[in-house]
């Protein structure tokens, strides 16, 4: 069997109920406890239903939040999470205000919202917390990531209003079809760069791992391990990239690539 199990969150650990099912937790189970290490591999934060995942799936682990940016031991809230740049943050507020765009900013325990719209609060939904978040001034602590909450049809706008150098992570979820998550995080970090550092943490090898995901912002992740999984749901790039594919989230695909990692 494997080492080490990467599950993304929307659209591979949740389906579009938002929930988790339980012949999942189930298998999951079963799989930690033949000794297969799992971490959570989100762009979702490290608080949450995020945070709830994390803890009931290994409650002694490291895992990956915002997309690389947040790296943390759940046990102890211990973290190796990188910094945002200061810059790139003061430019993304600027251009947050000309736009009209909704943009979140992220420390590891708490995030904040330019905007009290709609789409915000659906998002705080989403994430199983309070709503209204504070406002950008009232953030505190070391700041890891900032998200554009776009249209599909948005992208590109998006793109061009966000400062250079930062790195993009596009992601969708089945629970907000109507909106575009583009997480931006400091340069070179991302899902793939935060399981190496999890891996040499557990000392365990990149080849004897597996990365279940869906989404554009997975593919980074995917490329570090042996076994890369895409769910049926999958984008056509994740399935391009994948050496695996199981199911749709729907169907029970992430049971199928639990199933695999025992297997292997």
């Amino acid at each position: 069997m494997l080492d080490l199990v990467c599950i993304d969150v929307d659209g591979t650990l949740v389906g579009s109920d938002n929930e988790v099912r339980a012949d999942v937790w189930a298998a999951l189970e079963e799989t930690r406890a033949a000794g297969i290490r799992l971490v959570l591999c989100s762009g979702r934060p490290a608080f949450g239903k995020a945070r709830e995942y994390a803890e009931r799936m290994q409650p002694d682990g490291w895992h990956v939040f915002q997309n690389g940016a947040s790296v943390v031991r759940v046990s102890d809230g211990e973290s190796l999470s990188s910094p945002f740049p200061q810059d790139a943050l003061t430019a993304l507020l600027e251009a947050a205000q000309q736009s009209g765009y909704l943009l979140e900013i992220y420390s590891d325990l708490s995030y904040a919202s330019t905007l009290r719209d709609a789409q915000a609060r659906d998002h705080a939904a989403l994430l199983g917390v309070p709503f209204p978040p504070l406002w950008p001034q009232e953030l505190t602590g070391t700041l890891v990531r900032a998200q554009w909450l776009v249209r599909p049809d948005e992208l590109e706008a998006a793109k061009a209003i966000t400062p250079a150098g930062v790195a993009l992570h596009p992601a969708g979820s089945p629970r907000m079809t109507e909106t575009l998550f583009v997480s931006m995080t400091a340069p070179g970090i991302s899902k793939g760069s935060a399981i190496r550092r999890i891996a040499e943490t557990y000392g365990l090898s990149l080849e004897r791992s597996m990365m279940v995901g869906d989404g554009e912002n997975d593919l980074q992740a995917m490329a570090v391990v042996g076994h890369p999984v895409a769910m049926g749901n999958a984008e056509p790039v994740v399935k391009a990239a994948a050496r695996h594919q199981v199911s749709h989230v729907d169907q029970g695909g992430l049971l199928e690539a639990l199933a695999l990692a025992r297997q292997l």
